[in-house]
């Protein structure tokens, strides 16, 4: 299979064709989320209030950068374990979410929910985050500030290596 350049302002139309197993460079925007951000998120749609970004179309990246250092965007940002994010997802994924990435296998639920959307959940290379670091443009804080490291951020990504680990078919690399 073949390497695919991707930005994610065409993953609402490219979703479809990426298949299991395929090698993607990634670039354009993506927002940074973890669990407690997740739970925030979801509080804010409970009480009928709008997102801190778009889920429509969106791109998630499960992680949580380090501080940046000198002269740089951002520092070390690696994948968490996506699996911890699966309460939320199924609903995220409803409102139009369009891709993860992280890393390790999710559940059957949110398998289903990328099915029934058209997403894609890609993996990341677990214990690079400072290579992965590198191919960040820029980094800005958006929402939950208070969170520190797990705060939402908007990341402008050039080339980001990943792998489609789950399709919108629902097969997967993850056994």
């Amino acid at each position: 299979m073949e390497e695919l350049r991707l930005n994610t302002a065409d993953l609402a139309k490219q979703a479809a064709v990426l298949r299991a197993g395929q090698r993607v460079l990634l670039s354009g925007t993506v927002y940074t989320s973890r669990d407690a951000a997740h739970k925030r998120i979801t509080e804010l749609l409970d009480r009928g209030e709008t997102p801190p970004y778009d889920l429509n179309g969106a791109a998630i990246y499960y992680a949580g950068p380090t501080p940046a250092p000198e002269g740089l965007p951002i520092g070390s940002c690696g994948p968490t374990t996506s699996g911890r994010m699966d309460p939320y997802t199924p609903r995220f994924l409803d409102l139009g979410l369009k891709c993860m990435i992280g890393k390790g296998k999710r559940s059957a639920e949110v398998v289903e929910a990328m099915k029934r959307n058209g997403a894609v959940y890609l993996c990341a290379i677990g214990g690079a985050g400072a290579l992965a670091a590198r191919c960040i443009e820029q980094a800005e804080v958006v929402a939950f500030e208070d969170l520190g490291c797990e705060s939402v951020k908007r990341l402008t990504l050039k080339d980001f290596p990943l792998i489609v680990a789950i399709d919108s078919t629902g097969e997967s690399i993850l056994r």
